[in-house]
């Protein structure tokens, strides 16, 4: 007998007769497998071997693929800091100790259904707004940050209403609850619920009445505005197109699409296709001005979410953006729209988000 196809050693012999035995073959019994000849169970041990084999190359291509999973799951988790807190209604703050939704939104009677007397022939007629907007009507104020008149804003004047989007309007209906000087407080206590990280302490909530001691105290806010716009190109912006009259697009961007990679947790990660024709902030016929709403969402204040998924976030922010972490994240947020501050732009392509 050859060989080379039977081995001698009886041991041996026995391990292919088990393995023919265990899987024989349609039509083959246990019994006739034990009556074979050497040579013939030895090429069925081959062909089950073969068969075995096919086999556990489907299984690995199978694991593969979950691995592979497993790991783009893991990759995005890591580039995300922070953690989502899955015990926490993410209206946060806003649920206005209980008032919820009403709190801003009256079902009926607009500022009435909150107990609120006004007159205001538009009240609670756009976004059913349940707080007094009179004392703000037609006031002109100056967000500021370089010293300058260069940020005036002037707000709707009474019965001028045309629509709860329109980005003036939306300022109004912020400062309604957010002034605190010209606009009564309500529902607020005048300091975040968050403590703020590293330094400690609360930040003022009334923006109007922020007990820094300043003559005019928007001066000290972050510009909005018809004339703080995000642009395109130059030596402080995105390498992006579009900006002012037309939505900007970051996708194809060689700094602008590294920083969205960089930072998944982007609010210019938005939008179908993504990152493209993104709008802002409509004043006139600006549409990527920048309004309260640009960087802050209202009805979440512990989780931003875009076409990436979910992020931590923190302080109603739109985007990953938990400074706690003692990352980069916070700087992450701010460099959205503050291009010439990015690693992108300093050549340095591989920082991820912490």
């Amino acid at each position: 007998m050859n060989r080379e196809i039977v081995p001698e050693i009886s041991s041996r012999e026995e391990f292919w007769r088990t393995m023919a035995a265990e899987k024989p073959g349609p039509g083959v019994s246990s019994a006739l497998v034990s009556a074979l000849p050497r040579s013939a169970v030895c090429f069925r041990a081959v062909e089950v071997l073969q068969h075995n084999s096919m086999e556990v190359m489907e299984v690995m291509k199978k694991t593969i693929l979950v691995l592979f999973a497993v790991v783009a799951a893991t990759s995005l988790a890591m580039a995300q800091a922070g953690t989502i807190d899955q015990n926490t209604d993410v209206l946060g703050a806003h649920l206005g100790y209980g008032r919820g939704c009403i709190m801003c939104h009256a079902p009926h009677s607009g500022p009435g259904g909150n107990g609120k007397s006004v007159n205001d022939s538009q009240a609670g007629e756009f976004a059913l707004w349940g707080q007094d907007l009179t004392p703000l009507y037609g006031k002109t104020l100056t967000f500021s940050g370089d010293g300058a008149n260069t940020y005036q804003v002037t707000l709707p004047a009474q019965g001028t209403l045309t629509s709860a989007h329109d980005a003036n309007t939306i300022i109004l209906f912020c400062l309604s609850c957010h002034d605190g000087n010209v606009a009564p407080a309500t529902h607020m206590t005048g300091t975040t619920v968050e403590t703020l990280p590293v330094v400690g302490g609360n930040a003022p909530t009334f923006l109007g009445k922020d007990g820094t001691g300043a003559t005019n105290p928007y001066q000290n806010d972050h510009p909005v505005g018809g004339n703080a716009i995000v642009t395109c190109g130059g030596k402080y912006n995105w390498d992006c197109t579009g900006g002012n009259t037309t939505g900007i697009t970051m996708a194809g961007a060689t700094h602008g699409g590294q920083f969205l990679t960089n930072y998944p947790g982007s609010f210019w990660n938005t939008g179908t296709p993504n990152a493209t024709n993104i709008t802002l902030a409509t004043f006139g016929t600006t549409v990527t001005a920048v309004t309260c709403t640009t960087c802050h969402d209202q009805h979440s204040m512990t989780v931003f979410a875009n076409n990436n998924g979910s992020f931590a976030t923190s302080f109603f922010i739109r985007g990953n953006y938990v400074p706690q972490t003692g990352g980069n994240n916070a700087a992450q947020f701010c460099r959205n729209c503050h291009a010439a501050e990015s690693n992108e732009l300093h050549g340095v392509n591989g920082v991820p988000t912490t």
